[in-house]
Order: structure tokens, then sequence, then C-alpha cells
């Protein structure tokens, strides 16, 4: 057997349909100077067209980094023209007096997610501006894409009927996720950063598979370890399938 024979035998290198992925809630596209990368959407779109991820929300990181007006207006302008790929918006928390604005166009546009960049834009719960940009995007029935850590986050968001997508829950803190999504079902997180041997499998166990999105953070990382994860986790394919597409399905119902 020649090494290239030998390295494909293993059923592992090829992804099989438990690995298939119906929505990434996690895609960006454009420059990101603290990556050093600059990545255009067609080469985000050719790397998604390698995977076995079906379809994604994303979003132009000019949004988020430089003028949220003219970023979301270049990310309704951009997928236009991309069927596998939905707009998510975007204000910037740090100008809250313009937000509504902001949410009205996006509104208008039929936009279902508002991503929250808290980190690179410096806003802390407590913030006047977080708090209005929260209660304006509420308001609208707007699905939160949230940053940051779900034990400073959560707190304040809970009680308030609000669907809320933590991207950045890391299995170090799942414990404390699993509090809050025990009393509140709008909460998710992505399997992103649930690295533990059974994360996934006890976010499923603790509080149900509907607790739980894909999200990979294309193009800053690597999607295949994400959907390696989701094959070998100890869970149903129902629950799978519920993780990969159907609690997405719900949020765009």
């Amino acid at each position: 057997m020649s090494a290239y024979e030998w390295l494909n035998a293993y059923e592992w290198l090829h992804p099989t349909p438990a690995e298939q992925v119906g929505w990434d809630v996690d895609v960006l596209y454009g420059a990101w100077p603290r990556h050093h990368l600059d990545v255009g959407l067609e080469e985000v779109r050719a790397r998604l067209a390698r995977s076995p991820v079906a379809g994604a929300l994303a979003l132009s990181t000019r949004g988020p980094l430089f003028d949220d007006e003219a970023g979301n207006a270049e990310t309704l302008r951009d997928l236009a023209g991309c069927p596998e790929l939905l707009p998510v918006g975007t204000v910037d928390v740090r100008d809250a007096l313009t937000a509504e604005a902001r949410l009205d166009e996006l509104s208008a546009a039929g936009v279902r997610f508002l991503r929250l960049f808290t980190v690179e834009q410096a806003a802390e719960p407590g913030f006047p501006g977080y708090r209005r940009v929260v209660s304006l995007a509420l308001d609208r029935g707007m699905a939160l894409l949230h940053d940051g850590d779900p034990r400073r986050f959560g707190p304040p968001l809970a009680g308030r009927g609000a669907d809320v997508v933590f991207l950045d829950l890391h299995a170090y803190l799942l414990a404390d996720f699993l509090l809050l999504a025990q009393e509140e079902p709008g909460f998710r997180a992505t399997t992103r950063m649930l690295s533990g041997p059974d994360s996934i499998e006890r976010v499923v166990d603790s509080v149900g598979p509907r607790h739980l999105v894909f999200g990979s953070r294309t193009p800053f990382m690597d999607i295949s370890p994400q959907t390696l994860r989701l094959r070998y986790a100890d869970i149903s394919d129902d629950d799978r399938a519920a993780i990969t597409t159907k609690n997405v399905e719900e949020l765009l119902a």
C-alpha cells in the first residue's frame, strides 16, 4: 500500500452525513487586523463550498470595525447574489444614538439577526449604550449573535424572552451557561469552543439539543475539526440535526 493509499484508508478523512451542517451562524468576510487577514467574500464562499456546510449567516467586517451603516449596506448588497448566505446586521454600541436608524434599516431589509461585537467595541453589559441597543433590537424581534463571556452578558439578557446565540462559549464556562439555559429557552451557544471530551453531550443531556447551534468562525478557524466533533459526539441523529440545522430554522421561522 502506498503512503497515499494508507492515508486515505481511514474513514474519518472523508465527510459523512453525520457532518452535514445546514446552517453555520458564525461567518465573516473582509479585513480583520487582529488576525492579519483580509479574506474576500468569494474565498469565503469557496471554503464553505468545499466543506459540509450548506448555508451560513454572514456579514462584512466593515460594519463592526469601521462603519456600521456602510458595512450593513455592503453586506446586503454583496449577499444579494449569494443564495447560500443570509445577511447579518450590526450596530456600533459605542454610538447607540444612531442605533435606532440602523436597526430600522435592517428590519426594513428583512434582516433577522443582529451581531454584537462587544469585545472589539469595548462594551460592557452595564453600559448605557449596550442596554439601549439590546432593548431596541429585542423590541424589533431580532435574534442576537453575541460575542463575549456568557457569564457576564447572560444575566442582563435573562427574563426578557430574548433569542441569543452566544458565540464564545468555552468548555470551561459550560456549567454556568447550563444554569442560565435551564431558565432561558432562548439562550443558545455555538459548538465552536466546546472542545471538552463530553461538552456537546453534557449540553444535550442537561438542557437539550435546542440550546446548541453550529458556528465555525470561518475564515479565521478551520471548519473540519468542528464538523468532526459533531460527527463523533455521542448523541442521536435527531439531536445532531437540531444542532446543525433545525435550531437555526426555528429562529428564521
